[in-house]
């Protein structure tokens, strides 16, 4: 009977192994095992080792079948040879009360009537009446449940096998879940069977022929599944065909009680749903105050559906991922891709990012490229390296965290005359100069490396710790899902900032260098902005600034670590310009700027360098009295107070010393866990 699944399983588009980044396993579930051992027989079980293992003989007692079953199948393997299930007992005081476990060779094969004209292979028995057997019987004592061993026989009529024939018995040709995937990967890539063998054989650093399946077994697997998905086609079909009538229900519905919730939809000439975007609200909202750069995420599929999801994100003023709207699309084709842009524009009203990140996808690029021509198109390093990992990794075995590393030195290089020399010289030193892959990369320099992209806006979007609050967000929304509509519900959820903030409170930003700038800035900037703000600040305190002639400065490290600056002074506009671009890229001053203003004698930061997307009045939802910052402060000082004080009249003596570690650590530890005990609102 064939079944479809009950959840709509969304994975990761995966890299193949074949080096096509487009590949991805479109299958689901797990091949049937025709094996007439189970895999328990074998696990945990260490073959190579030569120590022998307690035969089994009668009176010996087990918990239940399966724990005999596995005992013996462990003894068969470790002694040259296989078992299999033979005959049972069943009582309706008992249920299954007697097994027999026997040799793979045990009995004879039944005749096989030949239908009259017709030619059939006379294929060769493998059984020849072998007598070895365990047979077993189960008894209630003190109202326990156990198998004991009734009788048993290890006396064979055959030749027992060595250890590197055993492994090749059915019962133990065993093709695991890892394994499978990879097969699929490789048939669905186009390898032959031949090949597909090799590949795995090369993957586990293994001779040929030592894989525990043989090539057969890997060509029945592949029928089988190939025949398992043509049967479930249809029915899957018939599924995503209701479900996305459901899903698009659930978008009439919301439309009635959200005059701005906004959906898209394209049909084919069967009128069968092929793609549809939403986008609600309060996301719109969103978008018209933190629209400038936008995160487009490809990098989830529903097996299920065979739909690709894509989600518009963005980063408010206090660094949090914002939602703007999402996309079930057919394919990832440009022209799918085409579509989704142009319904995103249509939602947002023909407001344009400066900035979309994406990942590494041509058919998106050609896409981008059409259909928002000024908008500036960037793939995150971020994306990058996890591909590198699997083009690369096996590719160059030990030395792949040598290029790991030189790829991430490259991608700070300053000069684009300077990347590209290094580019040659990495390319060469690993001889990857004929590498499609690593051509790819390079053809691909002007969205990634910082030399070309600097000055470009990304608002802190481009960063490791937002990619990782893009994982984290996504893992929330795909959450097993029954349906496309509790799929949509789950969006909505999750898509509610007004909700989150409610959960959220404005972190105590506290004065580090005591430098008026910095205090203006803590009272016109979110703790986000304030702390990236602060941190250069800080930095700028190692930095020398020479003037020059024309009002420029050289601003320099101290330790001349990372070369010099140029920075730009125009006293009539108050204008400040870096040739590192910090401002330009992420909208938070740089510190060789900062370093200037401080000899300028500024104390407040120029207006125009506060940006509005990141100053606390700009916020989406009004945190009230947690942005009172003055009581905190008066609170704070007092606290500074009285631990100077204790601190000082503790340093007079050592045994004063230890009695304020040991009473302050235990007094501490007491108020902090009855602070997390009371209420956060």
């Amino acid at each position: 009977m064939v079944s479809i699944p009950s959840k709509n399983i969304w994975m990761r588009r995966q890299q193949c192994p074949c080096g096509d980044w487009k590949c991805f396993l479109a299958y689901e579930g797990e091949a049937e095992d025709t094996i007439i051992s189970p895999e328990s027989a074998v696990k945990n079980v260490d073959f190579g080792s030569s120590e022998a293992m307690v035969a089994p003989y009668v009176g010996m007692v087990f918990k239940n079948d399966n724990d005999a079953f596995d005992y013996y199948g462990n003894f068969a393997r470790k002694n040259g040879f296989s078992i299999r299930k033979e005959r049972s007992r069943l009582s309706q005081q008992l249920g299954v009360y007697k097994r027999d476990f026997v040799c793979y060779r045990a009995g004879f094969a039944p005749a096989r009537k030949k239908p009259t004209g017709e030619h059939q292979r006379d294929r060769k028995s493998a059984r020849c009446g072998c007598d070895a057997k365990m047979y077993l019987s189960k008894e209630v004592v003190n109202g326990v449940s156990q198998w004991f061993v009734v009788q048993f026989s290890n006396v064979h009529n055959h030749e027992l096998l060595e250890d590197d024939q055993v492994r090749l018995l059915p019962a133990y040709r065993k093709i695991h879940e890892a394994d499978q995937e990879r097969i699929l990967l490789l048939s669905k890539a186009g390898f032959p069977i031949h090949r597909i063998v090799k590949v795995l054989e090369l993957e586990k650093g293994i001779q040929g022929g030592q894989l525990p399946f043989l090539e057969r077994d890997v060509r029945n697997f592949v029928q089988n599944r190939k025949k398992l998905v043509q049967e479930t086609d249809a029915l899957l079909n018939e599924k995503r065909e209701n479900d996305t009538m459901d899903l698009l229900e659930a978008c009439r519905v919301t439309k009635e009680s959200d005059a701005y919730f906004v959906y898209d939809v394209t049909v084919d000439e069967n009128d069968r749903v092929e793609n549809i975007a939403w986008s609600y609200g309060d996301s719109i909202h969103a978008y018209n105050m933190f629209g400038d750069v936008v995160y487009f995420d490809t990098t989830y599929r529903s097996m299920t559906y065979g739909m690709l999801f894509g989600a518009w994100l963005g980063i408010n003023n206090h660094g949090k991922i914002i939602f703007f709207g999402c996309a079930l699309l057919q394919d990832e084709t440009p022209r799918s891709f085409a579509w989704a842009l142009q319904a995103f524009c249509r939602f947002v009203k023909g407001r344009y990012p400066q900035t979309i990140i994406t990942d590494i996808d041509l058919g998106l690029r050609d896409a981008i490229r059409s259909e928002l021509p000024n908008t500036r198109h960037i793939i995150s390093i971020w994306n990058i390296l996890p591909k590198v990992f699997s083009w690369f990794s096996l590719l160059l075995g030990p030395r792949y965290s040598e290029l790991k590393s030189e790829l991430e030195v490259l991608y700070h290089v300053e000069s684009t005359e300077e990347f590209e020399y290094q580019w040659s010289q990495m390319v060469s030193r690993f001889g990857l100069n004929s590498d499609r892959h690593i051509s790819l990369i390079f053809s691909l320099r002007l969205f990634w490396a910082l030399s070309y992209i600097r000055g470009c806006f990304l608002a802190q979007m481009a960063s490791i710790s937002y990619s990782k609050s893009v994982d984290t967000f996504l893992k929330g929304i795909f959450s097993a899902q029954t349906c496309l509509r509790s799929f949509f519900e789950q969006v909505g959820i999750l898509s509610n900032y007004k909700a989150q903030a409610a959960h959220e409170d404005l972190q105590y930003m506290q004065l580090r260098t005591c430098l008026p700038l910095e205090q203006h800035a803590r009272n016109i900037l979110t703790p986000f902005a304030f702390n990236a703000l602060q941190q250069e600040l800080i930095l700028s305190m190692q930095y020398a600034a020479s003037e020059m002639a024309n009002g420029s400065y050289l601003v320099r490290h101290f330790k001349k670590m990372d070369g010099e600056y140029l920075v730009i002074w125009i006293p009539e506009d108050e204008q400040i310009h870096c040739s590192c671009k910090e401002f330009e890229s992420s909208g938070i001053l740089c510190r060789h700027a900062l370093r200037v203003l401080v000899v300028k004698n500024y104390f407040e930061l120029p207006d125009k360098y506060c940006l509005s997307r990141w100053r606390l009045g700009n916020s989406l939802v009004s945190y009230g009295e947690h942005g009172n910052q003055i009581g905190i402060d008066k609170w704070f000082q007092e606290f500074n107070c009285l631990t100077e004080t204790l601190f000082s009249e503790a340093s007079l003596a050592k045994e004063r010393s230890d009695y304020v570690r040991k009473e302050i650590t235990k007094e501490l530890t007491r108020l902090i866990n009855e602070v997390r005990d009371m209420p956060c609102n």
